[in-house]
């Protein structure tokens, strides 16, 4: 079955970097697109960055453009996301996802925590 595994959340001073990853299995990796959403307290889901099976487009939301960079290891069936100069607002639970004919599939997520 699709799993979707992601590491890497942890508590970062403003300004700071962190890398999440996902770890993937179960499905065809390569053609598949993946997306990086999150949660922040209180607030609804949101899309963050996105990355498609062909040519390694990415997409990101413009709250995040210029910091966060996502990238995608074919050979691992991985995908990462890079976020430099956090801010506080940054804050959430962050989710891998990918759509698989037509079903959504989600990680458990991954805490990242900005503060000072």
């Amino acid at each position: 079955q699709v799993q979707l595994v992601e590491s890497g959340g942890d508590l970062a001073q403003p300004g700071g970097s962190l890398t999440l990853s996902c770890t993937t299995s179960g499905f065809a990796f390569r053609q598949a697109g993946m997306n990086w959403y999150r949660q922040p307290p209180g607030k609804e889901r949101e899309l963050v960055a996105r990355i498609f099976g062909s040519w390694n487009t990415t997409n990101y939301v413009d709250a995040v453009k210029g910091r966060f960079t996502t990238s995608r290891d074919n050979n691992r069936a991985t995908v990462t996301l890079q976020m430099n100069g956090l801010k506080i607002e940054d804050t959430a639970i962050y989710y891998c996802h990918t759509r698989i004919g037509g079903g959504a599939h989600w990680g458990q997520g991954t805490q990242v925590t900005v503060s000072s």
